[in-house]
């Protein structure tokens, strides 16, 4: 929800500060086919100067032997010859004689770092991931990419004590209503302002086919998380003859991009609430919270009362701050033991300590400003009469997330750049398998909306973790979707799809951890102490949570 990075915004076209020395890493030379002509027959071919490839400053990346460059691309590439900006790019080579190309990753978002994401086929199984060259990288405006977006690093509405999220009092709302004002009109005055109307996730979809070209590949491999999948939509509807092997992982329903996604999330992000109120229930010996969810939800509800009137932790702990940090067990299943250990914590001694300190707090928003520059400008979003209205009604009978999920994306009621309408995205013209997952209670993109992205592109193949509540959860483990991730990234292929409007494939989900299990056994294991073990790094995973929260 809030990222803990420092980025400062900067000026257009700025000299690297990503390479830490020059390298002896050749160019790669652009590839000599022009782009799909279904791209737009309005937007000039554009083929990046070739990339210096040279070594990253991050020691994450120096220790996987990664390389970094900028990538100088168009600020808007309907005037190719005009001002430039410059995308951060990582990338490992592969090992395995058995070359399969390159595979570009995005972990969501918007406004999601990706550039430690190169590193990520070593969790791809059976070795698979060594035969790709995997490539990182900010989208523009994000992280080490500049211009860097920052609006106000100091934003209020992500400080502490807040007013309540529910506006029953007046004060309330209007301080809601002037804060995400400023907010957006302090990104109309941003250093990097220029970027405000060339940030829509078709800039980024071209700035991936640049990547393309830059890495001299005919087609482009992807792996994309949450935001990443409707990235990866948009690219296959402006690029179709361009896709080779896609991932896609938490599938986003690019008809709903993305105000009425956000209607649906706060639906389901508190069906999801009640289904962790009843895993703290059935495991009422550890926390001791209620032995029946309904008892927990009702203290849940009472110590958001209590908060309002008399915050903890050093006054620093309102209801706003308690909601940011139960919404993540919402999104994921991984840290429902330590939630639960905080927030037991705090109904018990009234000590919000240990809950406090899962909260960011304000600092840098780099990620927060272009989540709004991207989301503000992507598709049209309604007054503020209809997004109040709308509110209301999802409040009345699904009160968790719906107010705080409508400040957080207030700015738009007032973004100084203009919306466009939304890509119509069809996967109609692409010919390779497509590999989607979702879990069926996944509350960040809800499962119906894989199902109708399944059904807009002929060739794509949906497994589904039956039952499961984790978000973009692939790579944690669990064989039967791994393996096939790691068959289909090998061979390009992937089994008959179902009749019907149904998943193809049924897994297990990611699995509730086990309270009784000691954290280090925890932390060995990742997602739960079974005898599943995440395959995935765990600063890889945090970083998909943190590009993930991002973006509700």
């Amino acid at each position: 929800m809030k990222r803990a990075l420092t980025i400062a915004a900067s000026a257009l076209a700025v000299g690297a500060g990503l390479l830490a020395a020059p390298g002896n890493g050749a160019a790669a030379s652009p590839a000599s086919a022009a782009s799909s002509a279904s791209a737009s027959s309005t937007i000039p071919a554009y083929t990046p100067p070739p990339l210096a490839w040279g070594t990253c400053t991050s020691k994450r990346l120096q220790d996987a032997g990664a390389q970094c460059a900028l990538m100088t691309v168009p600020l808007d590439y309907a005037r190719p010859r005009g001002a430039k900006i410059k995308i951060a790019v990582s990338r490992v080579l592969h090992t395995d004689a058995d070359y399969k190309g390159m595979i570009a990753v995005n972990p969501g978002g918007p406004g999601g770092s990706g550039l430690n994401y190169s590193v990520l086929g070593g969790s791809i199984p059976n070795g698979v991931g060594a035969k790709y060259d995997w490539y990182g990288f900010d989208p523009r405006g994000v992280g080490s990419s500049q211009p860097s977006l920052s609006c106000n690093p100091n934003y209020p509405g992500a400080g502490y004590n807040r007013p309540n999220y529910v506006p029953n009092r007046a004060a309330d709302r209007n301080w809601w209503l002037r804060v995400t004002a400023k907010y957006a009109r302090d990104c109309g005055r941003s250093d990097a302002r220029a970027l405000l109307r060339h940030i829509k996730t078709t800039d980024v979809a071209r700035d991936l086919d640049s990547l393309r070209r830059a890495a001299g590949q005919e087609k482009l491999n992807y792996y994309g998380f949450s935001y990443g999948t409707y990235l990866g939509q948009v690219y296959a509807t402006l690029f179709p003859q361009r896709v080779g092997r896609f991932v896609w992982d938490g599938v986003l329903n690019a008809k709903n991009a993305f105000y009425r996604a956000n209607v649906e999330q706060n639906v389901a992000f508190d069906q999801n609430i009640n289904r962790y109120f009843g895993y703290l229930a059935q495991n009422n010996a550890t926390f001791g919270l209620g032995r029946t969810a309904s008892l927990v939800r009702q203290g849940y509800y009472r110590q958001l009362r209590l908060l309002d009137r008399r915050p903890a932790a050093g006054g620093r702990l309102g209801p706003d701050e308690l909601t940011d940090v139960l919404q993540s067990a919402a999104y994921y299943v991984y840290s429902w033991v330590e939630l639960g250990q905080a927030y037991a914590k705090l109904v018990k001694t009234g000590d919000g300590t240990d809950v406090l300190a899962q909260y960011a707090g304000p600092g840098d928003d780099n990620g927060f400003a272009v989540y709004n520059a991207v989301q503000c400008t992507d598709a049209k979003w309604p007054n503020q009469q209809r997004t109040f209205a709308d509110t209301r009604r999802t409040y009345a009978k699904h009160p968790f997330l719906a107010w705080s999920n409508t400040w957080y994306n207030a700015p738009c009621l007032t973004w100084p750049a203009p919306a466009r309408n939304a890509v119509t995205v069809s996967g109609k013209a692409v010919k390779t398998p497509i590999l989607m997952i979702a879990e069926t209670y996944d509350a960040a993109t809800v499962y119906s909306g894989a199902l109708a992205t399944r059904k807009a592109f002929p060739t794509s193949y949906l497994i589904e973790g039956v039952g499961g509540t984790t978000h973009s959860g692939s790579l944690s483990g669990i064989a039967c979707t791994d393996d096939t991730i790691a068959s289909y990234l090998d061979t390009g292929e992937l089994p008959a799809r179902a009749a019907g409007n149904r998943s193809d494939q049924q897994c297990a989900p990611v699995p509730a951890p086990q309270p009784t299990a000691t954290a280090a056994l925890r932390a060995r294991q990742g997602a739960s102490s079974t005898a599943v073990r995440d395959r995935m790094p765990a600063d890889l995973r945090a970083g998909l949570q943190e590009a993930q929260l991002i973006g509700r």
